[in-house]
């Protein structure tokens, strides 16, 4: 049943994550989430059906407490079957700008690279 469940985030505002949840062809449909982060439930998820959009929305609160340095992952599951329908992660902290950092400059070296294959295959083209 799960897999035509869908689940798709519409924001990210004022700590709390927004979804709007289909199960296309199920009238008589009842969501049952959970979410949970590091394995433990968080809890005051609202489900809330939208006659109108004829879908349901999902409001997940981010605790305060659960936000430190690192990233920290919040899945939502279905119930029914423990199917993962969506999950979000907050990246925060010092130890994270290094690892942008990083990043950034390996994107920039493949950027170079691209830049080196794409000029040397136009002087390869334009020859013949």
């Amino acid at each position: 049943m799960a897999d035509t469940i869908e689940l798709t985030k519409l924001r990210l505002v004022e700590g709390v994550w927004h979804g709007a949840l289909k199960h296309p062809g199920r009238d008589d449909w009842q969501p049952d989430l959970e979410v949970t982060h590091l394995g433990e439930p968080v809890p005051d998820i609202v489900v809330q059906q939208d006659r109108v959009e004829e879908h349901w929305l999902v409001q997940v609160p981010i605790p305060v407490e659960r936000i430190a340095d690192g990233v920290q992952t919040f899945v939502i599951r279905d119930r029914r079957d423990a199917d993962v329908l969506a999950s979000f992660s907050i990246a925060a902290g010092d130890a994270l700008s290094e690892d942008i950092r990083a990043e950034l400059s390996l994107v920039r070296a493949e950027l170079d690279m691209l830049k080196r294959a794409f000029r040397r295959h136009c002087v390869e083209t334009a020859g013949g």
